[in-house]
C-alpha cells in the first residue's frame, strides 16, 4: 500500500514557504500507463485544499492512446461510463521548478473513486514493496537513462541537436556546445533529483544522465520526474528530448538500465556474499532465477512500444536473449564487477520509452517469486551474447509476441493484478493494430516504384 504522508508536514505552512520564493502554483502530475506525466496546474491559494481533497481526473486518461485515442479498456470505459479517480499529491516530491520559478512540481498519486488503485502504476510498485517489507527486505535502485536531443528543420523534419560523433564519454563543447545537457544537469540538481554524471553516449546527438541510487519508490518518482524534466528543459532550449527506443535508423537506441539490490533491516547488502564463488548470496541467486523465468512476459513493460524492438538487434550492446554474465553488457542481466554494498544486477532490455514504474515493479515481483520458489539460474554465458546467435531463450521481438507472454505468464498477472494487465494489454494491442493498418514510408519507398 501507499505509505502515508509524514505526520508533520503542514500543508499550510509549506504552502506559505513556497509563496515566499515566489510560486503561484503548483504543478501536480501522475503517471499513465505509458509513463507520461499528465495532471493539472493550481493556484497556490487553493493548494491546501487540494493536498487533502485531490483532483479529479477521468480514469480513462490512465490508458489513452499516446495519439490521445480512446482505449475503451476493460474497466475503464464505457462499460462503467467514464468515471472519476481521484489525484492526490505526494507532498514529500513538492519542489519548486527551476527554469519556471512561479511554479512548484508534486508527484499525484492515483485513486479509483470506486476504492483502490489497481490499475495505477506507482501504486504497483506499492505493493510491491510491501511484500519485500514483510521480509524486512528493502529494494534499492538506480536508474540509467538514455535519450536524444532533436530540433525540427524549417521544413518540419527532425535533425539532430549535434549531428557529428563525438564518441561515448565525451563532454564540454564537443558534445554539447550549446550546453543544454549541462543545463538539464542543474536543473536535476536543483529540483533534487540526484543526478550523478551526464555524458554523451554512442550515437550522435544522444545522451545518458544517471540518477543515484535509493529505495525503490521515491528513485521511481524521481526517475518520472527527471524524464519529465529533460523534456522540458529540451522545449525551453527549442530541442525536442526523446526516450523512444530508437528514434533514427542509422543510430543505436537508448536504453534505461535499471540496476537492483536488496537490504536487510540491517542495512546490509542482502545481494553480497563475498566468500562466495560468484560473491552472489543464494537470495541474489534466487532474484536473479526469477527475472530470468519471467523474461519473456517482462518484455512488455521493458519494450513497451511498437519501435521498442527495432532496438533489438544482433551486435549492439542490447540483449536478444534470457541470459545473464558477470561484468558483460551483451546480456539480459549483468552482475557489475562491483561487490560488498555495491553487489547488484544490472537488468539491460528495457528501452528509455518504459514506464519506470512498471520496470521496476515487474521486475521485483518476478524476482520474489525466484526468492519463494529458490529458483536457481541456468550457468552464466560468455563472450558477445547479442550476436545472431542467441545464448538463451529468445526474447519476444514485437510488441504483439511480448503481450502474449506476459498474458500468459500465470504469476505475473496475479502478482500484477488482472485489471491493470487487462488495461495494459488492451491499450498496447490496439496501438499495434494502428501501426498493422498503416502504411509506412518504408514500404511507399519499397514498392511503389516496382510493384
Amino acid at each position: 500500500m501507499e505509505q502515508p504522508e509524514p505526520r508533520e508536514i503542514d500543508f499550510a505552512a509549506r504552502a506559505e514557504e513556497l509563496r515566499q520564493t515566489g510560486v503561484k502554483r503548483v504543478r501536480v502530475n501522475y503517471c499513465d500507463m505509458h509513463g507520461t506525466a499528465r495532471g493539472k496546474d493550481v493556484p497556490l491559494d487553493v493548494f491546501e485544499q487540494i493536498a487533502h481533497d485531490g483532483l479529479s481526473f477521468c480514469i480513462a486518461n490512465l490508458t489513452d492512446g499516446l495519439a490521445s485515442n480512446p482505449t475503451y479498456a476493460p474497466g475503464l470505459a464505457p462499460d462503467r461510463g467514464f468515471p472519476d479517480m481521484s489525484v492526490k499529491p505526494v507532498l514529500s516530491t513538492l519542489v519548486q521548478i527551476p527554469w519556471e520559478p512561479e511554479t512548484a512540481w508534486c508527484i499525484g498519486n492515483v485513486e479509483d473513486v470506486a476504492g483502490g488503485s489497481s490499475l495505477a502504476s506507482r501504486s504497483l510498485l506499492a505493493r510491491a514493496l510491501e511484500l519485500y517489507r514483510a521480509l524486512e527486505l528493502t529494494p534499492v535502485i538506480g536508474p540509467e537513462l538514455e535519450f536524444f536531443l532533436l530540433r525540427q528543420d524549417e521544413n518540419g523534419r527532425l535533425t539532430r541537436y549535434l549531428d557529428r560523433h563525438s564518441m561515448v564519454y565525451t563532454t564540454g563543447q564537443r558534445s554539447d556546445p550549446e550546453g543544454v545537457v549541462r543545463h538539464i544537469l542543474q536543473a536535476a540538481h536543483e529540483m533534487g533529483l540526484q543526478a550523478t554524471s551526464a555524458f554523451h553516449e554512442t550515437s550522435r546527438s544522444q545522451y545518458e544522465i544517471n540518477l543515484l541510487h535509493g529505495e525503490a519508490l521515491p528513485t521511481a518518482d524521481r526517475t518520472f520526474l527527471f524524464k519529465a524534466l529533460v523534456k522540458e528543459v529540451a522545449a525551453k532550449h527549442g530541442l525536442l528530448a526523446t526516450f523512444m527506443g530508437k528514434p533514427l535508423n542509422d543510430d543505436a537506441g537508448s536504453g534505461f538500465h535499471l540496476h537492483i539490490s536488496l537490504f536487510d533491516r540491517n542495512g546490509n547488502n542482502a545481494f553480497a556474499a563475498p566468500a562466495s564463488k560468484d560473491r552472489l548470496s543464494e537470495l541474489a541467486r534466487h532474484f536473479l532465477a526469477g527475472v530470468l523465468e519471467h523474461a519473456p512476459g517482462l518484455m512488455a513493460f521493458f519494450a513497451p512500444t511498437i519501435n521498442s524492438y527495432k532496438r533489438l538487434m544482433p551486435n549492439s550492446l542490447v540483449p536478444t536473449a534470457v541470459n545473464w554474465a558477470y561484468n558483460n553488457r551483451t546480456v539480459f542481466v549483468r552482475v557489475p564487477a562491483d561487490g560488498g554494498k555495491a553487489t547488484r544486477l544490472e537488468l539491460r532490455a528495457a528501452d528509455g520509452a518504459a514506464n519506470p514504474y512498471l520496470v521496476t515493479a515487474g521486475s521485483l515481483l518476478a524476482g520474489l517469486d525466484g526468492i519463494r520458489r529458490k529458483l536457481e539460474p541456468a550457468e552464466p554465458v560468455s563472450g558477445d551474447a547479442s550476436t545472431g546467435m542467441p545464448l538463451g531463450p529468445c526474447l519476444p521481438l514485437t510488441l504483439g509476441a511480448s503481450l502474449s507472454a506476459l498474458q500468459a505468464d500465470q504469476f505475473l498477472c496475479e502478482a500484477i493484478g488482472a485489471p491493470l494487465v487487462n488495461a495494459y494489454c488492451a491499450m498496447k494491442s490496439v496501438e499495434a493494430e494502428r501501426f498493422r493498418t498503416f502504411v509506412t514510408d518504408w514500404e511507399v519507398n519499397e514498392y511503389v516504384w516496382h510493384l
